[in-house]
């Protein structure tokens, strides 16, 4: 099986997967955005509504998504609202046809309100209480956070690339190489904890509080990692939700100042990330079908702009408190 192979993911193998694990499906599976899985929501026999997420092949070992939903049961026992998987014959991960597979409870909710102080106010306690049980031990199999991984090998992906257009490629990498090399000299290591790891707004569930879902790319890394990205606005507005943020975050966990130094570094890791990723996944027929524009001049010409508006960011002082 291929890594980008979902292809005999049928809906007959979706089904008898379910039933594997004497779960009925009385609805049709509602296909949920998703691009690295492929995520299905359905109603069972007992009216509720789940979730089932086939992991994409060969992205993770079983034993590093075993610690995923290890550590999401972990939180969860600890009442933090994060959706963890369903434990079924006392397992969590199944696997059918050679495909990993989990299932999850169904839950609803709005999208968490960047500009919304109180919101913020609630995400910084949450976030501390995530973190003070995330330092009671460490991942053995998950992978760090590092700039190998965000900038180093990204590049090399995107130096690759056939999609870049030949027009533009000159100031592309002439612009993207500034932004790694400047990110690579101000990223500092720091203490590494067991992270959400991916805690941007659209994996936050907002009804009468947060509820975390999408612990898929869980690892460890500096906890601002699991903050930076709540952030919104321009400097000053940022200023007043990293002030909210920590100090919420503080009613439950300490948070090391010094890591604001690296907000703006992470952010250009993550941009680097990103496109990377696209690239590397484009072999995937769901990936042209959701994101037609990324083999577009237009889009390029975007992530030029981009990346120039964090090169000047990366140069201006860090956040202070």
């Amino acid at each position: 099986m291929s890594t980008f192979d979902f292809s005999g993911l049928t809906p007959d193998l979706i089904l008898d997967a379910i039933e594997s694990q004497d779960i009925r499906v009385e609805s049709g599976l509602l296909a949920l955005n998703s691009y690295e899985n492929r995520v299905y929501q359905f109603i069972a026999e007992d009216k509720k509504r789940y979730v089932a997420k086939f992991y994409r092949p060969q992205r993770w070992s079983q034993a590093q998504i075993q610690e995923e939903h290890d550590f999401s049961i972990e939180l969860a026992s600890h009442e933090i609202p994060v959706v963890a998987p369903l434990v079924y014959n006392k397992q969590s991960l199944h696997l059918y046809n050679d495909y990993c597979f989990a299932l999850f409870p169904s839950v609803g909710g709005r999208q968490f309100e960047v500009d919304n102080l109180n919101q913020v106010e609630w995400m910084g306690r949450f976030i501390g209480r995530i973190h003070a049980v995330a330092k009671s031990a460490d991942f053995a199999y998950r992978p760090t956070i590092s700039v190998d991984e965000y900038l180093v090998k990204p590049l090399q992906e995107l130096q690759n690339s056939p999609l870049i257009p030949s027009g533009l490629q000159q100031a592309f990498f002439t612009i993207l190489q500034q932004v790694v090399d400047l990110a690579l000299s101000l990223y500092q290591s720091t203490n590494n904890i067991r992270l959400h790891g991916d805690c941007h707004p659209g994996n936050i569930l907002w009804r009468d509080g947060p509820t975390f879902v999408d612990l898929d790319d869980c690892r460890s890394g500096p906890a601002i990692q699991d903050l930076w990205m709540m952030l919104s606005g321009d400097r000053q507005q940022q200023f007043i939700q990293m002030d909210t943020l920590v100090e919420a975050y503080e009613e439950f966990c300490e948070f090391d100042n010094t890591q604001l130094a690296i907000i703006e570094p992470l952010r250009a890791m993550r941009m680097v990330h990103y496109m990377a990723w696209l690239t590397k996944r484009w072999q995937d027929p769901a990936f042209p079908q959701a994101f037609p524009w990324f083999a577009d001049g237009k889009y390029w010409e975007q992530q030029i702009l981009g990346l120039k508006e964090q090169y000047s960011a990366l140069q201006e002082p860090p956040l202070a408190l």
